[in-house]
């Protein structure tokens, strides 16, 4: 394993609670479910996975509630090969938990409690600086506190590690310190007009807000635009990278998927472009089986091209 590309990722671990619905609820609705699904999530955790299924050796630094759901998720990571010396548990907070609610076209509607992730300290994730260092690629995203987050992008600039942070949930007072940390941003279309603050409807706006982001301080950027593909800018280069046509059974956890390959490429040597063109065919594949990790394909199920 010692030669399997090194991805760290310092995020949230949730526990996703889905219910698959023939239409989402209108407000105050109540509405019969057709099946219930527990799973493992949380955009952190979702990204450990998809890098380790796919053959990194990664580390995951979070915070889990010591509780029935804490237990699960340590037991799932063991289950990957994830790497659990820094994922710490407290008494003080519930693990954090996700309601989803997927309509019969794949649409999904998601409300984050994120319990024990936001007792994640500096202090805490200042241990784990030798396990940044260590690694090629640190994958970040927006569901810990901020400073936590800002501490690990720091950390990973100082030892020359790769980061590579995905801006979601959105929002848009989003410290200027976090883009200028960010060798590869990486947010979605929905994300990309929270930071910008103009509409990304198109490719065309897609290419707009990425020379934005750049010009705010981004090291480059990857726009996520569904079954469209993603727009990648890098070194003075924006380009368009095409999606697949697939019919969608389940978008839950797609943009981890898309995220973690990512990381998982990157840090086995690719370029961004090629990254983000072997990262999309994978989180193709994703959306097309129900859940949030067990939707994600294993090495073994995915073309042996997109390795080679």
């Amino acid at each position: 394993m010692s030669s399997a590309p090194r991805v760290c990722v310092v995020g949230a671990a949730n526990i996703d609670l889905i219910s698959y619905v023939p239409r989402l609820p209108e407000m105050g609705e109540t509405l019969h479910g057709s099946a219930f699904q527990l799973g493992y999530g949380g955009k952190g955790a979702n990204q450990a996975v998809m890098a380790a299924k796919l053959g990194a050796a990664v580390t995951m630094v979070t915070k889990l509630g010591r509780d029935v759901f804490g237990e699960g998720t340590m037991d799932n990571f063991r289950r990957w090969n994830v790497d659990v010396s820094h994922v710490l548990m407290t008494d003080e907070a519930f693990s954090g938990v996700a309601p989803i609610m997927v309509d019969a076209e794949g649409r999904n509607s998601i409300v984050i409690v994120t319990g024990a992730n936001d007792l994640l300290s500096v202090a805490e994730l200042d241990r784990a600086h030798p396990v940044i260092a260590a690694s090629a690629v640190l994958a970040c995203q927006l569901e810990l506190p901020m400073e936590t987050t800002l501490r690990a992008l720091r950390i990973a600039r100082a030892e020359g590690v790769r980061t590579v942070l995905n801006p979601a949930p959105a929002r848009d007072d989003l410290p200027a310190e976090a883009l200028e940390l960010s060798d590869v941003l990486c947010p979605n279309q929905g994300e990309a007009a929270v930071l910008t603050g103009k509409p990304v409807e198109s490719i065309e706006d897609a290419f707009a807000a990425a020379r934005a982001l750049i010009d705010r301080g981004a090291g480059s950027v990857v726009i996520t635009l569904g079954e469209l593909g993603c727009v990648v800018a890098a070194d003075d280069e924006v380009q368009h990278v095409e999606g697949s046509a697939v019919s969608a059974t389940d978008t839950t956890g797609a943009g981890d998927a898309f995220v973690g390959a990512l990381a998982y490429f990157l840090a086995a040597g690719r370029s961004l472009r090629e990254g983000a063109s072997r990262a999309t065919a994978i989180a193709a594949r994703s959306v097309q089986r129900r859940g949030t990790q067990t939707s994600y394909p294993d090495r073994a199920d995915l073309p042996a091209e997109l390795f080679n």
